[in-house]
Order: structure tokens, then sequence, then C-alpha cells
């Protein structure tokens, strides 16, 4: 089954495409976002990682765009990004998350150099999860939000002696 016969069959739309990006790319990449530099977020109550809003990927724009739009079935337009570090101890809880009204398309790319156990993100419908994505560097995934869809990057266990996680999140809607 294709990527988008899989996500227009769910439920509720989502898909994971195990090989978008290689080690090579994924690597040029964390060096850019490192180059430019990452803040720390650290609200116990919420989260606890390490962002770079606003990332540099003019280049890459395009390439989500179209293949969100494949995918999907819909023209859309990345209208924001944001890189996510987590490194042992880190997570992002689930009231953390902003909710959507108007069925926009979340990206997520795993940029990570390894694996990391139990590293996974959750989308959650109405409180239950209906969609994971484990910690598997290259691998895309494309979820529809909605008003009842949030997630969540689940904690990194703080005896993982190996390297940080590191995601880009990027939001794209509808053109009008």
């Amino acid at each position: 089954m294709n990527a988008r016969t899989t996500y227009a069959s769910s439920a509720m739309p989502a898909v994971t495409i195990p090989t978008a990006v290689g080690s090579k790319i994924a690597t040029e990449l964390r060096t850019r976002f490192l180059d430019t530099g990452y803040a720390r977020y650290a609200l116990l109550d919420r989260g606890s990682y390490d962002h770079l809003d606003s990332p540099p990927i003019p280049d890459l724009v395009p390439i989500f765009e179209g293949v969100s739009s494949e995918v999907t079935g819909r023209t859309l337009t990345v209208v924001s990004a944001r890189v996510l570090r987590l490194l042992p101890g880190d997570y992002l809880l689930v009231r953390h998350d902003r909710v959507h009204d108007d069925r926009p398309v979340e990206l997520v790319l795993d940029l990570s150099p390894m694996s990391v156990p139990d590293a996974e993100v959750h989308w959650r419908h109405r409180g239950q999860v209906f969609f994971t994505m484990p910690s598997k560097p290259g691998t895309m995934t494309l979820v529809e939000r909605g008003p009842t869809v949030m997630s969540n990057h689940t904690y990194i266990t703080k005896r993982w002696t190996g390297t940080a996680v590191v995601r880009l999140v990027v939001l794209l809607h509808a053109q009008t």
C-alpha cells in the first residue's frame, strides 16, 4: 500500500514514510541547526528540551510542500517549522501542545544520528493514542491535526548515554 492510500484510508489520517532522508542529509541538517543555535525550554510541567524556532530550511520548503500535498491530496503550504532536540531527561507533555481548528498537517522528520529506545512521538485523539512515530533516523510522519488531536514526545531516559533525538516539526496549511 502506498503512502497516499494509507493516509486516506485511516480514520485519523496519518502515515509514516520510513526512509524519507538518508544519513548524509540528516547530518548536514543537524550541523546547520547546531550552527544556528538552540534555546532551552524548561517549564517542567510542560516540557524540557532544546528548540530552534524558524530553522534555516528554505531549500526544504518546496520538498515538504510537494511530498505533503502528494500524500494528502491537498495543496499545502508550510506555515511554520521548528527543530526539537531532546537529551536524556527531556520530554514534551501533551498539555504543551497547541490545538488546531483548521485541519493542518504536521510533518515530523527524525534527523537523529541513531535510534533512541522508547523515544516516540504520540498523537492523541481525545486523549487516546492513535498513532506513534518511533525513534528511527530518516523517518517522516504526516498527521492531520484538528481540534481533538494533540501530540507529545516521550521521556528520554537519563540512563541513555547515546546521542540526542533531533526532530524537525513542520506545520502545513491548505492553500485558500
